[in-house]
């Protein structure tokens, strides 16, 4: 492909109607494809496991069979604060056996650990039992040039330990707009190089993961015809499908997921969790959903929502303990779709909630180490759970139980961190702004944290 992406009266004319050529393939057909509880022989699928139900969705670009559950490994097991090999290997294999067979890891998670140690638990299973993902994670601008591009990519292989890589995306896309874009990836010649990756079989499917600006998603997503994508990677659950915090740079699940659809790609989903968040809701959205499905947690009916819409292909988890992977497990094994009704009622509970005021953090610790040592995502987990626990002291500091609530949210952080790393070690320094995909002001939001617990 050309250096520049395509000239202005073409760009301007796709803008225009909202779709490349591939929408017409997307509009003419797009009903639920799903394989539940494949065959024996599905080996790829399966991972050996005779007793799995998982349920699977195809890839229409290259056919893979893919499991909807898909295991993000942003948030591996630690111990000593290392990375527990053998707990990590110990859930992927329980992960295969049970029918999950898509990976999902990027250089820069775990402080750069993830896929070394992706790659020791796959390498022992065979290679047709899994769908590996990762990403190009050029986020500073010194890592635009295609020799660092081709420098992140090849360390990637060997980290995991892999000839080619099944899902290969351009992590989060979207900056401040298609021209960061095209110096980032179309300019220095990235992009065309990686279709010839594609081409020569190391890269399977290639796509990209969104955050920040919706130029940027309806350039690359229109552009279809040039770029080529596979699918597309976003951020999605009940409360951003229509409740999405645009004020901080993001876009309803909504508008993202119906565009891919009638563009014909189908979407991996990030974060149905909300960073961990929707697993805990306040108490009467959880009565009401104990009410309607007893014996059902917050986080299945949230991974019912997502993976009831067709055209996702997996749903991420970052399954850090044994028992939440179980449990997504049976979720997916197979999936019970939401029912007409209770759509309805997640749509409620997603108006409900979205008048909560919480920090949208979803842990994905991009902004850490902090300079001074504060536990940024750390200290974000313990004021929305004092939010969902309707333990945060009120706006009105006249209210009889104001000093009490402070001094319960004290000994919350008392007791989730230490003290070097609350909210009133930070030094108002920045650093971390640039690095939240979330666009969160994160100084302004510890500053509030600050507030509350400088009343003690």
């Amino acid at each position: 492909m050309a250096n520049n992406s395509f000239n202005k009266s073409r760009r301007d004319f796709l803008k225009k109607f909202g779709f490349g050529g591939a929408s017409m393939f997307g509009l003419m057909a797009l009903e639920p494809f799903q394989a539940v509880a494949k065959s024996k022989q599905d080996d790829t699928a399966k991972g050996g496991a005779e007793d799995n139900k998982m349920t699977y969705r195809v890839n229409r670009h290259s056919n893979d069979t893919c499991s909807l559950l898909g295991y993000g490994m942003m948030r591996l097991p630690q111990k000593d604060r290392q990375i527990d090999q053998d707990e990590v290997n110990r859930e992927v294999d329980y992960a295969i056996a049970h029918g999950i067979n898509y990976f999902d890891t990027a250089p820069i998670y775990c402080g750069g650990k993830s896929e070394e140690a992706v790659g020791k638990a796959l390498s022992r299973h065979p290679r047709s039992s899994y769908l590996v993902a990762t990403k190009l994670s050029n986020f500073n601008p010194n890592q635009w040039t295609l020799e660092e591009a081709q420098k992140m990519f090849n360390h990637s292989l060997e980290a995991l330990q892999v000839d080619y890589i099944d899902y290969y995306l351009l992590h989060s896309v979207g900056g401040s707009g298609p021209e960061e874009f095209e110096k980032r990836f179309i300019d220095n010649g990235i992009l065309e190089w990686l279709q010839g990756q594609k081409k020569a079989g190391k890269i399977r499917n290639l796509g990209f993961s969104f955050h920040g600006s919706i130029d940027t998603f309806d350039y690359c997503v229109d552009g279809q015809d040039e770029f080529e994508w596979d699918f597309v990677q976003i951020q999605m659950n009940y409360v951003d499908w229509r409740h999405a915090d645009t004020k901080r740079g993001n876009t309803d699940a909504e508008y993202l997921y119906n565009k891919l659809e009638k563009a014909g790609l189908q979407a991996v989903v990030m974060e149905p969790l909300l960073g961990g968040r929707l697993a805990k809701v306040p108490a009467d959205v959880e009565n009401e959903m104990k009410a309607a499905r007893p014996d059902d947690t917050p986080a299945r009916w949230a991974f019912r929502w997502v993976g009831s819409k067709p055209n996702i292909l997996t749903v991420l988890s970052g399954m850090t303990t044994m028992e939440v992977l179980q449990e997504n497990v049976a979720t997916m094994s197979p999936i019970d779709p939401c029912s007409d009704k209770e759509n309805e009622m997640m749509e409620k509970i997603a108006d409900t909630m979205n008048g909560v005021p919480v920090i949208p953090c979803t842990d994905c610790k991009y902004c850490m180490p902090c300079p001074f040592g504060v536990d940024i995502p750390g200290n974000f987990a313990l004021y929305n759970k004092a939010v969902n626990d309707k333990v945060l002291p009120l706006p009105e500091k006249t209210a009889a139980d104001y000093q009490e609530r402070v001094e319960k949210v004290a000994q919350m952080f008392k007791d989730g961190l230490v003290k070097k790393q609350w909210a009133t070690k930070c030094a108002d320094c920045e650093a971390c702004l640039p690095k939240c995909p979330q666009h969160i002001r994160i100084p302004n939001q510890l500053g509030r944290i600050t507030e509350i617990l400088q009343k003690r």
